[in-house]
């Protein structure tokens, strides 16, 4: 198959993936589409909702139709390292064997992943840039594709361990979950107040969701679209000469080259869900928000005029 046949299977695969998981979930059209350009862009993503937004069913969802494994990890102040990665223990010939964790799956759904302590935390960092984990000295390779989706609370802040921006920073989308609109809330608790079962169907394999990754890293960018993604970032960096005053007065830090190389990933992958061989600006500033937001570092002074982060992209878009 050619790489413009594979673009149009890659638009209708997505048609179908979206009305097979709209069968579970109702409305949330935009977290749906970031969790899955994180996905086929081959990123993570980091769900910031209040409970009971449905994140763990729709994470477990979106696994179902795609045909991979899933697992959830809850986590916890008292959570080890060795409850994810797994451990050694001494089998009955006295010999050490390796009990996998939860983390060898495709998706790995990270839930309340500020209620752990750093120690914990920085246990998935290697399975989440490096794809294998260590143990014991032994290297242990992850099954592909994997996928980290963490979910935080914004709301109860008492006994949590805010992510370090390092470690935000692996991820590729920070997505925010709304409230659903009345209609939309009316629809839920119809639905999910009967027995109706509902079953869904897997549109992919494994090996189907890898060659649509390579096939979006394989998608062409011309020079002018990548400048943008740049200066587009280096916009958000309060010493850079292209700052305005605006950012100037309302950010601490700006975002790191990591956010570039993910907003031009992110923009491939939006260009080629709508059918584009090569993106443009307007993919790029489609994925912005969600690439930016928690990588840029707003001060006292927004904060104490209310200026939110997204106010902030929205005026450098």
């Amino acid at each position: 198959m050619s790489d413009v046949q594979a673009i149009q299977t890659l638009v209708q695969k997505r048609t179908q993936l979206k009305n097979e998981i709209a069968k579970v979930i109702v409305g949330q059209d935009q977290v749906v589409d970031e969790i899955l350009l994180s996905i086929f862009s081959g990123g993570h993503a980091l769900l910031v909702g209040v409970p009971g937004l449905a994140k763990t069913l729709m994470v477990n969802t979106i696994a179902q139709a795609l045909g991979l494994d899933f697992k959830r990890i809850q986590f916890t102040p008292d959570l080890m390292p060795s409850d994810i990665l797994g451990s050694e223990i001494l089998d009955e010939n006295r010999q050490f064997k390796f009990i996998k964790g939860p983390i060898f799956s495709n998706i790995i759904l990270a839930d309340e992943i500020n209620r752990t302590p750093p120690k914990t935390q920085a246990a998935l960092l290697e399975a989440m840039q490096e794809r294998a984990v260590t143990i014991a000295g032994h290297n242990y390779k992850l099954s592909l594709p994997y996928f980290v989706l963490a979910t935080q609370n914004p709301i109860e802040q008492e006994g949590t361990y805010p992510l370090p921006e390092a470690q935000l920073d692996r991820f590729m989308f920070s997505i925010k979950l709304d409230y659903p609109s009345f209609s939309e809330e009316v629809q839920v608790v119809k639905s999910t107040t009967t027995d109706a079962k509902v079953n869904i169907t897997p549109l992919f394999t494994a090996e189907e969701i890898i060659e649509f990754q390579q096939l979006i890293r394989r998608v062409p960018v011309a020079d002018n679209v990548i400048e943008h993604a740049v200066t587009l970032v280096s916009k958000t960096r309060p010493d850079n000469s292209l700052a305005t005053d605006f950012v100037k007065n309302y950010i601490d830090w700006g975002a790191g080259p990591r956010a570039s190389q993910n907003l031009i990933l992110a923009a491939k992958a939006h260009a080629a869900f709508n059918g584009k061989f090569s993106p443009d600006k307007e993919d790029v500033n489609a994925v912005a928000t969600g690439i930016l937001r928690h990588r840029v570092v707003k001060n006292y002074k927004a904060d104490a005029e209310g200026i939110s982060i997204e106010k902030i992209i929205s005026t450098l878009l």
